[in-house]
């Protein structure tokens, strides 16, 4: 926080030797950022200094500052553009990832389903062979020259026969386009079979699911008929992890990914949830908080919580992690991967819920079963509950530039633009943060999020302020550990051959 901080008077600060920064308390020391995302943790006293203009050249703080671009005279202009360029490279091309919901039946039923799901006889909410391929011609307009399909529902393997002629569609599209093309699915797993499995490893589809902790958290959260959800997505966790074991892929890389939704029966158990990823060689856990999208907008009052107690939760999950890495075993998170590729390496991974411009419209697109499009997955959910707002387009009858310039995205663009917001402008975190309008428009009523009163931007402080935390503790297992979450591991297996 930015109160109790050791500022010199008003008259007494130096306004001419800094160059651009923001500050923020840390634990016991005082963190600065600059415009392209450059980052000291300084002491109270080397604060003060720093703010007085007593900082004497050749002293090793005014060293350290001038390494980092926050002095006005040393200022590397260029250096600064370059860092700026690179964290925002994920500009440079139109949307690569495209959803495609082939189906809005599924066969579990969970307590937050952010996907609005419909019941397995509801066979008018399938994705048609027809839609399909407009579907996939329209995807292949985009000017980016990488394209990951992923496919979605609810349960995408209830309408498995659409996704088998998506993927062959969009390999025969590819011969002339020679894009970049992966493709990934979202499932719970209990509809997949041997023969299901070979077809989507023998095309190289990426595979994840979803693991909310211990089985009786999951199987309470996470209803299969007659069966436990958990026992069954953990066999097949297995077999396919072994699948790919059989390929002569290297486990650490080719694994099936699994996500969590944090509820408020979670946070007790933030040990038994990293323990229960671990023994399912689940190498990266994402502890999400639950969003208010689908049912969860209605079973909210059950399943929520103060973000402060989320907080905690993270914070005891992921020491727990770095205990393990400590020992060993190889688990990372994702939230804090995502920040920390930011920080440490002045790179954007491009996750798009958690960068600005925002993802929406720019670098992703969501496809209804019905060929409608999107600018996110959260819009067209939004959609589900009666409101329209986020849809931009549709697969039959709009042309590829009337949906990317659409006045919605760009909107969106604009609202999710951090440094002319009056909340982030001057955050310290603003160089890594991004909060998609979509979850604004839905928790307070419009795009232009009021970020001191969201529960989003509270963790994405949170979350960043216990990394900061453990970056100028500086132990150095930790650090290392850091680094490995950082590191961009290639996975070209699941990129399809070029024509």
């Amino acid at each position: 926080m930015t109160t109790h901080l050791p500022l010199a008077p008003l008259a007494e600060l130096d306004t001419r030797g800094p160059a651009m920064f923001r500050f923020r308390r840390v634990g016991a020391r005082v963190l600065v950022t600059n415009q392209e995302g450059r980052w000291l943790l300084l002491e109270p006293a080397e604060f003060d200094a720093f703010t007085r203009g007593k900082v004497a050249p050749g002293d090793a703080l005014f060293e350290r500052l001038k390494s980092h671009n926050f002095l006005r005279d040393h200022y590397d202009v260029r250096a600064a553009a370059a860092m700026l360029r690179a964290r925002k490279r994920f500009l440079d091309s139109g949307p690569n990832l495209h959803m495609a919901v082939v189906t809005l039946r599924c066969n579990e039923t969970c307590v937050y389903c952010h996907a609005s799901r419909a019941d397995l006889d509801a066979v008018h909410t399938d994705m048609t062979v027809e839609t399909a391929e407009k579907m996939v011609d329209f995807i292949f307009r985009t000017t980016s020259p990488f394209i990951t399909i992923e496919f979605q529902g609810g349960e995408p393997l209830v309408n498995f026969p659409v996704v088998k002629h998506i993927i062959v569609y969009a390999l025969t599209k590819n011969r002339a386009a020679a894009k970049t093309l992966e493709f990934t699915m979202v499932s719970n797993l209990s509809l997949m079979d041997e023969d299901k499995l070979a077809y989507l490893i023998d095309h190289k589809v990426q595979i994840c699911t979803s693991i909310d902790g211990p089985a009786a958290i999951h199987d309470k959260q996470r209803i299969l008929p007659m069966a436990s959800a958990f026992d069954t997505a953990s066999r097949w966790i297995k077999r396919i992890n072994e699948a790919y074991a059989a390929k002569g892929l290297d486990p650490t890389l080719y694994h099936v990914e699994a996500l969590l939704t944090t509820t408020r029966a979670t946070l007790p158990q933030w040990k038994e949830v990293v323990d229960t990823y671990v023994a399912l060689g689940c190498r990266a856990l994402f502890l999400r908080p639950v969003d208010p999208f689908g049912f969860a907008a209605k079973t909210g009052p059950k399943i929520e919580y103060p973000r402060a107690e989320y907080l905690a939760f993270y914070r005891r999950a992921v020491d727990y992690m770095l205990e393990l890495n400590a020992r060993g075993v190889e688990v990372l998170e994702r939230y804090a991967a995502i920040f920390l590729t930011k920080i440490l390496k002045g790179e954007d991974p491009n996750f798009l819920d958690v960068r600005w411009p925002a993802g929406a419209g720019l670098g992703a697109l969501a496809y209804n079963h019905d060929g409608r499009i999107f600018t996110c997955d959260e819009g067209r959910m939004l959609d589900a509950m009666g409101d329209p707002t986020f849809q931009i387009g549709h697969v039959a009858t709009s042309k590829y530039r009337e949906v990317v310039g659409h006045e919605t995205v760009r909107a969106v663009t604009i609202a999710s633009n951090l440094e002319a917001t009056p909340d982030c402008v001057d955050c310290t975190y603003l160089p890594y943060c991004g909060v998609p309008p979509s979850y604004s428009h839905k928790t307070q009523g419009t795009v232009f999020g009021r970020m001191r009163e969201s529960a989003l931007c509270q963790v994405h402080k949170g979350i960043q302020d216990y990394l900061f935390e453990k970056l100028g503790e500086g132990d150095p297992r930790t650090l290392k550990t850091f680094e490995q979450w950082t590191t961009n591991r290639p996975r070209d297996h699941f990129l399809q051959d070029r024509p």
